[in-house]
């Protein structure tokens, strides 16, 4: 099993910038890749950006160069936190993230979610 523990983020105007943090604990040695997803009211989940194992990453087209994630292993591995760090937000951002956790096992994935967290960005 993963625990994810989200935080980071709030309202912010438009513009602004925020920065959100994940960190997955327990049977991390199985990660495939992290992600962030967001979802809209309304509107279907999307990926915002991914890290896969060897470091490589993938955003969503809408992203256009203004967010980054990034990753960071704890020393003694029992955890791995995973940032977006998002600017020049645009009221369109406006929904709930997620992060994701994926763990590789035997080949066999399994997603894992974090509760989500509200990022607002007023106009």
């Amino acid at each position: 099993q993963v625990q994810l523990a989200e935080s980071g983020g709030g309202l912010v105007q438009a513009g602004g910038s925020l920065r959100l943090s994940c960190e997955a604990s327990g049977s991390i040695s199985s990660f495939h890749s992290m992600s962030w997803y967001r979802q809209a009211p309304g509107q279907e989940r999307e990926l915002v950006a991914r890290i896969m194992i060897g470091g490589s990453t993938n955003y969503g087209e809408f992203v256009a160069g203004r967010f980054t994630i990034s990753r960071d292993n704890a020393r003694n591995n029992a955890r791995i936190a995973v940032y977006l760090q998002m600017n020049s937000l645009k009221p369109e951002d406006t929904a709930v993230y997620y992060c994701n956790f994926v763990s590789n096992v035997r080949w066999i994935l399994t997603d894992y979610w974090g509760q989500g967290t509200q990022v607002t960005v007023s106009s």
